[in-house]
């Protein structure tokens, strides 16, 4: 019986239905082309480098799936991985569910991963598999800081803002993805957390809200979010770093 049988497969569900406002009008983020790829033919390589991930589900948006699919078609992605495409809903939480619930049963442990981190290393996704078959409930990848942190009162846009406390940042981290669940836990957790507004932005934190265990991995600084036009320049330096060392 092979590891994978033992444990269960492991899936990726990447939602890819946000339009990205910060980078500006146009493609939605998740399409925007990143050395002539997009961002999302990129995460979902990086994704499917796992020989432990099976099955990657990309959850588009709710009008885009067929070019969606025929995105992921068009491109070469590693055959011993199958991909799937599901339309989302309006919110970020409402995908990763519809994402959740095209998954085949057999699948026991579950990554949910930003579409806009597209260069995250396969030693990262690893780390994150290899703690949820270890036991832990969710685990997700994260940095120290670098910059110490400030608590403020919020105003207005532009208005100073007083401060209210400065955490101690030996005990912070900037958290990444792909963040990794065992998948009963993640399916209670989108079946019991309400979340306001806009809907959760982080599994992790509402699997934390069911009073289960969330443990950190080392996450890695080529992991970061393509978010604003100065971070495609970085993804782009990185991309060139990457082909030189490689010899292409």
């Amino acid at each position: 019986m092979s590891e994978q049988t033992r444990t269960g497969r492991t899936a990726v569900v990447i939602p890819a239905a946000g339009r990205g406002v910060r980078l500006g009008p146009g493609a939605p983020k998740a399409l925007r082309a990143l050395n002539g790829t997009p961002m999302l033919i990129h995460a979902v390589r990086a994704m499917a480098a796992s020989r432990a991930v099976s099955l990657v589900v990309v959850v588009a948006p709710p009008d885009g799936a067929p070019e969606v699919k025929n995105l992921l078609d068009e491109h070469a992605l590693p055959e011993r991985t199958d991909y799937l495409v599901v339309a989302g809903g309006d919110t970020r939480q409402e995908s990763v569910r519809l994402g959740l619930e095209a998954l085949p049963e057999t699948v026991t442990t579950v990554l949910v991963h930003d579409a806009a981190r597209p260069l995250v290393p396969v030693d990262t996704v690893d780390a994150v598999i290899e703690a949820v078959r270890a036991g832990a409930p969710a685990v997700v990848p994260a940095l120290p800081l670098a910059d110490t942190v400030k608590q403020v009162q919020p105003r207005e846009k532009g208005e100073p803002e007083p401060v209210v406390a400065t955490p101690e940042r030996a005990r912070l981290r900037a958290v990444q993805t792909p963040q990794g669940f065992d998948r009963d836990t993640l399916v209670r957790a989108h079946e019991t957390v309400v979340v306001n507004g806009d809907g959760a932005t982080d599994d992790a934190g509402m699997v934390e809200q069911l009073g289960a265990p969330v443990v950190v991995v080392p996450g890695h600084e080529e992991a970061f979010k393509v978010t604003r036009p100065l971070d495609l320049v970085l993804a782009e330096a990185v991309l060139a770093r990457r082909r030189a060392n490689d010899g292409f």
